[in-house]
């Protein structure tokens, strides 16, 4: 899934992506109300985790500005106000889940899990760009009747371009969102994982997808 993270603490933030990159999700993260918007506006999220205290606006105030833009992820709030007036509050502003600091991480991810259930299409969890359909329970590549297996890191990354269809992407943006906090990692492993992708997308003959934009990254478009 492609999860969009707001927390002010960049401790906790690396903390929280780190885990969820580990859960195999693509992770955007934010650390104010500012920035989360800027992200919504040309993103597509499954789910947001929103913290309560941010240091430009209150948690509350920018999933009702998110609600009011038209996004429809389900919400997970994040906060140390852990009354039930505070939850109900959140509730009521919009938000599906809402969890108490300190938590543990195997909370969250069960939360994400559940609402992610709750929110999630009957079609299944698919993701089509074109004829080319991402298969997100069995990690494999699509077209028609055949399919190629992705390792984790390849699914990762291909849902990610998949999900920013037409959109172009630098390499920082793609290591933020693919490989997160992992220390010792270079923007030429990006590079790397694209000739991985093509390769692998070329035996379904859509191996010219993936488009280099020079001097700026990576997108994937399927017109002409």
């Amino acid at each position: 899934m492609h999860l969009l993270v707001v927390e002010d603490e960049p401790k906790m933030g690396e903390l929280v992506r780190r885990v969820l990159v580990a859960e195999h999700h693509v992770v955007d993260l934010a650390p104010d109300a500012v920035s989360a918007l800027a992200l919504a506006a040309g993103t597509e999220y499954d789910v947001l985790i929103l913290d309560r205290g941010l240091p430009d606006l209150d948690g509350l105030e920018l999933l009702r500005l998110l609600r009011a833009r038209g996004v429809t992820a389900p919400a997970l709030m994040l906060t140390a106000l852990g009354s039930v007036e505070h939850r109900v509050a959140g509730l009521d502003a919009g938000a599906d889940d809402y969890l108490a600091k300190p938590f543990a991480f195997s909370e969250l991810l069960a939360r994400i899990r559940a609402i992610a259930r709750r929110t999630a299409p009957v079609t299944g969890s698919r993701l089509a760009v074109g004829d080319l359909e991402l298969d997100e329970e069995r990690h494999v590549a699509r077209v028609g009747e055949r399919s190629v297996d992705l390792s984790a890191r390849e699914f990762a990354f291909l849902a990610y371009l998949m999900r920013n269809e037409g959109h172009v992407l630098t390499r920082q943006q793609i290591l933020d969102a693919v490989w997160g906090a992992e220390p010792d990692v270079y923007s030429n492993v990006v590079d790397l994982y694209v000739s991985y992708l093509r390769r692998k997308l070329a035996d379904l003959d859509r191996g010219d997808l993936i488009r280099t934009v020079r001097g700026v990254g990576y997108t994937l478009r399927t017109d002409a």
